[in-house]
């Protein structure tokens, strides 16, 4: 047969067996009078009679899967137990007891074709709860295990999960095979009385032969809801012929259901230890650490200075993610962050006056940047919920950003923390234009072909001050349609309309391709999107944007970018990535000469220029590599030619090496 994960409940074979006995007399009293003509033939005292005994000879074992009592005669929400091994592993552990979904650091998305990842937030291979949780006799355990298996086991969010249902017919579960014996048997006691759950789709999931084990579980649930209705004595009666096919197979399969009985019994100890010790009820912790060792090298910028802030640095940056349930459908997280990862010299500004050597382009910045001087502090704030069965709601209290549910179309490469290590080789820099803080985001389709994801975002939406709040200051909007037309292939189309008092405030390209002006400007952005999969292994994902940037009262100006990433997955272990990045990062093309004269420049250019003088290209390469389930290490190598989008300017290559801890 093939797989099938059965569902355990109580084996009570004792109270079976007392219970026919009981029945069987308060049957045989309210029949017999009315009996008193029929023949011999009559299989309604007999059929109790006749089993009672054998049934009462089980092994007095009982299985429990859930502490709530069903109501006689409704069908049993049994919950699934299965083995990995059939015959000879009889000390296996129960596979799968519930099914838990993981929480990845972002929503997930139908239209990302996501690799294997050893990242927390990844895919999972399901794990044995028998082989996982403490054991029950070490109360002393650590308190950083326990909440480990917590972290796997913990209530997690169910949107993408597969709820448990009733099945009422065994031919509905398209992996059984109906070649034996046992089948038709278990087939007609499920048809008579649904005693067995499975999933809604029908299948109990693998390509597996059934174990003997499995089906135990689901001969258990059968003399489970016999014996609830022989204890109701309802008009549902167990016929003769019913008992005697239960008696064959508790015979046939005698030995595994006193070996379910044990191992169901030690698993309720150990998950009442879980839940005595577990962190919270409602809440699941997951974090994320990095270490990395960076350096920058190059020679001068365009004024001969040479490039300055360039030794070598190891830097950190730590998130503690909590999020909560309170209907297994929406999510609560409030991450706690502590970060010290600064832009090297001639990637960083803020320098007044600017000191030679630096401020010379916003390219090359680190995906994983951020710096509040390892001071802890709240960085993500915000609660999902679903509107409707097609509709998702995400308010936005701190640090909300687009790609906090948006489709980015480049799988693999877009988390900051295990994917490309530049901002740009991460996804387009349209998803950066404007303020982003605190507002609203709503998805509609989130699972359908067609998908539209909808925000509106500011940076001061907690400030009451004039020219701030959420409607009177800095804002951004966003619009995106995202289709897939077959699976492997995503299409995008994004458009951003931006308001800020002083600049684009996208923080990537070149200086003058921020439109620092110091005068309120208004951007509206056009880009597109696209991601291929040839096959799970080879992913290429594709980008381009234009921006009009309007300085008010003042002239226009054109922004483009472009960009491409090829994502090799699995390459030497499961979960490990070769990824190379190419692009122009954003480039000032056009501009009024109004505006020219306005805008911010390098450091080592005091020309008002209408556009960046030349084009240069951000070249990324990196291999992450899968080292352990939770940890990746990820060396790589950005290369800037024509920093700055200026010729004169000399290359830029940044080496880092990226420690990733996932827990």
């Amino acid at each position: 047969m093939s797989t099938i994960f059965w569902n355990v409940l109580k084996l009570s074979p004792a109270l079976l067996g007392a219970s026919l006995f009981v029945a069987s007399s308060s049957y045989a009293r309210e029949k017999v009078p009315a009996q008193a003509g029929a023949t011999s033939s009559s299989p309604a005292v007999e059929t109790v009679a006749s089993t009672v005994e054998p049934l009462a000879q089980l092994p007095q074992t009982t299985i429990v899967a859930s502490k709530t009592e069903p109501q006689a005669n409704l069908p049993d929400k049994t919950v699934a137990a299965s083995t990995n091994q059939a015959e000879n592993e009889s000390d296996a552990a129960v596979d799968s007891l519930a099914q838990q979904s993981q929480t990845p650091d972002k929503e997930s998305s139908v239209f990302q074709q996501t690799p294997s990842d050893a990242r927390f937030s990844g895919n999972r291979t399901e794990s044995t709860l028998a082989q996982q949780v403490p054991d029950p006799d070490n109360t002393n355990a650590e308190p950083t295990e326990v909440l480990d298996q917590l972290n796997r086991y913990s209530n997690e969010e169910t949107e993408n999960s597969d709820s448990i249902d009733q099945v009422t017919n065994v031919t509905q579960l398209r992996d059984v095979s109906p070649g034996d014996w046992a089948y038709e048997a278990l087939r007609s006691l499920v048809e008579r009385y649904g005693c067995i759950a499975g999933y809604p789709d029908g299948t109990y999931r693998g390509n597996r032969a059934m174990s003997r084990y499995e089906f135990a579980a689901g001969l258990n649930a059968c003399l489970q809801q016999v014996e609830r209705l022989i204890a109701s004595n309802t008009a549902n009666f167990v016929t003769k012929q019913d008992l005697t096919t239960l008696q064959r197979l508790i015979d046939e399969f005698r030995t595994e259901l006193t070996t379910l009985g044990t191992r169901v019994d030690r698993l309720e100890g150990r998950t009442a230890f879980l839940e005595d010790h577990q962190f919270s009820t409602t809440t699941k912790l997951n974090a994320e650490v990095i270490f990395a060792i960076s350096d920058l090298f190059g020679e001068q910028d365009r004024l001969g200075n040479d490039y300055q802030r360039e030794e070598t640095v190891f830097q950190d940056r730590v998130r503690l993610n909590f999020d909560s349930s309170f209907t297994g459908k929406d999510r609560l997280r409030v991450r706690l962050q502590a970060a010290n990862i600064t832009e090297f010299g001639p990637l960083r500004g803020g320098f007044s006056p600017a000191i030679p050597g630096t401020n010379v382009t916003r390219e090359g910045r680190f995906g994983f940047q951020a710096d509040n001087g390892n001071s802890v502090a709240i960085d993500k704030l915000y609660y999902r919920f679903p509107f409707s069965d097609s509709a998702t709601v995400f308010l936005f209290a701190n640090a909300g950003n687009l790609d906090d549910f948006v489709p980015l179309l480049n799988p693999g490469l877009d988390s900051s923390g295990t994917g490309a290590l530049s901002r740009f080789g991460r996804y387009s820099p349209i998803y950066r234009m404007g303020n982003q803080s605190q507002g609203v985001g709503l998805t509609f389709g989130p699972k359908s072909p067609i998908r539209v994801d909808l925000a509106y975002l500011t940076d001061r939406g907690n400030d009451p001050s004039e020219k701030a709040g959420l409607f009177d200051g800095n804002y951004t909007a966003f619009g995106q349609l995202t289709f897939q037309p077959f699976k492997g292939l995503s299409l995008a189309g994004t458009y951003v309309n931006n308001y800020n008092r002083t600049s684009l405030a996208h923080g990537t390209g070149s200086i003058r391709s921020q439109i620092q002006t110091g005068r309120p400007v208004v951007g509206n952005s056009y880009g597109l999107e696209a991601s291929f999969a040839f096959t799970p292994q080879l992913v290429l994902s594709g980008w381009g944007a234009y921006t009009n940037a309007t300085v008010i009262g003042t002239g226009n100006a054109d922004v483009w970018t472009y960009g491409a990433t090829l994502s090799i997955n699995d390459l030497g272990t499961k979960g490990s990535t070769l990824g190379f990045v190419f692009g122009m990062e954003p480039k000032l093309t056009s501009s009024d000469l109004s505006v020219a004269s306005l805008l911010s420049r390098p450091s080592n250019d005091s020309v008002a220029r209408s556009s960046d003088p030349d084009t240069g290209f951000h070249v990324e390469g990196f291999y992450k590599f899968a080292l352990t389930k939770n940890i990746t290490l990820t060396p790589g190598v950005i290369w800037l030619t024509a920093p700055g989008h200026n010729e004169d300017n000399d290359d830029i290559f940044i080496g880092t090496i990226r420690t990733t801890f996932t827990f």
